[in-house]
């Protein structure tokens, strides 16, 4: 029996552990912090759970228009909601810890080091150390957040994510740098609740890897909020009071919050783990350099997670957890990073898959194409969907990119409720290799959001049923 020992138990260790043992493989996994990583622990999950709670309370303040009287303005209490994150947040990792015992997956604590391309030392938390020995090694020790010195985390006045998830309290106001996907997540949450919430971002929009139009919807919805935003500028300086932070920014601007969030990217987990001493490939950015399989340029150890740099997301972790399990097994495999859905859990949410239409037009350019005869585009808005006004969820715009040639689909993008489940139904049509009419022609059930979808699908080509006619040209 083949032993495989994961250095790492978040979504791609320990997807990988029990893909492995499914295999028949005898897996350890060496862990120091709790099971399902950053993603579970103080990611992905808890921030989805105080979103729901502005979700909820959002409802509620529109309760009125929809017939239900409830007495008294909303309110939030933060002790309730992060206990009741935690308790969520506890159920998955125990979820966890039952499949290991299931699957005979053996748990580690410990922090673990790699000795040699077989070995790895565990210092476990007592003092004590092992040494676990095994047939192949996979790495998914992930990221962490960076250290800046312009911004000392001390996490009260200057936290990181992990911090804004713990709220003992409702900042009255909150400083975000930072406008990628985590830091539209945070000023939806913190807005939801009341904080005066103010956004710097470098880059000329938020979500700068997002369609543009995605992005400049997205930033309109948060100003609906009371989010106050800058983006093309940076913070040059800051003075700390014992209750005020004041930003300076490069612009001559300069703001007073309680808090500051920092929001700006994240470091690979690759030092201090025995990387030089095995002989580990590593890349310029310090993530470890692996090929379509997972593999290192050592034999043996593979590497997946955000500790790889690919797409830093926790599903994109599970599948390389698997592709590298099914090469161990000796079960050629290879990932495929061109349809990967993914999700922004602002409110309203957001689900991309393949290309934004510049880039889009962009690989035009680059094969001599002209780019406005060769992509095609098709939208339809929230609001021209029954289930969509039924519901009161009516801002929201579902996006089509598309090869005119082909027919192909190149890239989809939703913005609005559900955006994040309905995305899913273009990845696959994308990763079957269904083409744009067929999508369109397939008869989607009525009254839901999903209709939304073959509607933009049908003005790829100006059928759409529900737009109205467009002028001639």
């Amino acid at each position: 029996m083949s032993h495989l020992a994961i250095l790492g138990a978040g979504p791609g260790g320990y997807v990988a552990a029990i893909r492995a043992a499914q295999l028949g493989a005898r897996v350890t996994v060496i862990e120091n912090q709790a099971l399902g990583g950053v993603c579970l622990n103080w990611g992905c999950i808890p921030s989805k759970a105080l979103l729901s709670v502005v979700e909820l309370g959002d409802k509620a303040k529109k309760a009125k228009d929809f017939g239900i009287q409830l007495s008294g303005p909303v309110t939030y209490d933060p002790a309730v909601m992060v206990a009741r994150k935690n308790r969520v947040v506890s159920t998955l990792v125990k979820g966890i810890a039952t499949l290991f015992k299931t699957w005979n997956i053996e748990h580690v604590e410990g922090t673990g080091t790699l000795l040699d391309a077989r070995t790895i030392r565990v210092q476990k938390p007592d003092g004590g150390e092992t040494r676990v020995e095994a047939d192949g090694l996979i790495i998914a020790t992930g990221s962490s957040w960076p250290h800046l010195p312009l911004f000392p985390i001390d996490g009260t006045q200057i936290i990181t994510s992990k911090q804004a998830l713990d709220l003992s309290r409702i900042p009255a106001s909150l400083l975000i740098v930072g406008g990628g996907v985590e830091g539209c997540e945070f000023a939806s949450l913190y807005s939801g609740l009341g904080t005066q919430v103010i956004m710097v971002e470098l880059m000329p929009r938020l979500l700068p890897l997002e369609d543009e139009e995605i992005s400049q919807t997205m930033e309109r919805e948060l100003k609906k909020r009371g989010v106050e935003i800058h983006t093309g500028v940076t913070v040059d300086s800051i003075v700390r009071q014992p209750d005020l932070i004041t930003a300076h920014l490069r612009n001559g601007l300069s703001f007073n919050a309680a808090q500051v969030l920092v929001s700006v990217g994240r470091g690979f987990n690759s030092r201090g783990i025995g990387l030089e001493k095995v002989g580990v490939q590593v890349g310029p950015r310090g993530e470890i350099v692996v090929n379509e399989r997972m593999q290192t340029n050592v034999p043996g150890v593979y590497a997946i997670g955000d500790v790889v740099g690919k797409a830093m997301l926790a599903h994109v972790a599970s599948a390389q957890g698997k592709v590298a399990v099914e090469n161990f097994m000796g079960h050629a495999k290879t990932i495929d990073y061109d349809v990967i859905p993914t999700g922004i859990f602002t409110l309203p949410e957001v689900g991309r898959v393949g290309l934004t239409e510049q880039q889009a037009r962009d690989r035009c350019v680059a094969t001599g194409k002209d780019p406005q005869q060769a992509v095609k585009v098709g939208r339809f808005r929230y609001g021209g969907l029954g289930k969509a006004q039924a519901s009161g969820d009516i801002q929201g715009l579902l996006k089509v990119i598309a090869d005119a040639e082909s027919d192909r689909i190149l890239g989809v993008h939703i913005l609005g409720a559900h955006a994040t489940d309905l995305i899913h139904e273009a990845a696959l049509a994308m990763h079957l290799g269904a083409t744009v009419s067929r999508v369109a022609e397939m008869i989607h059930a009525h009254p839901t959001l999903a209709e939304g979808l073959m509607e933009a699908m049908e003005d790829v080509h100006g059928h759409a049923i529900h737009l109205a006619r467009k002028p001639s040209t």
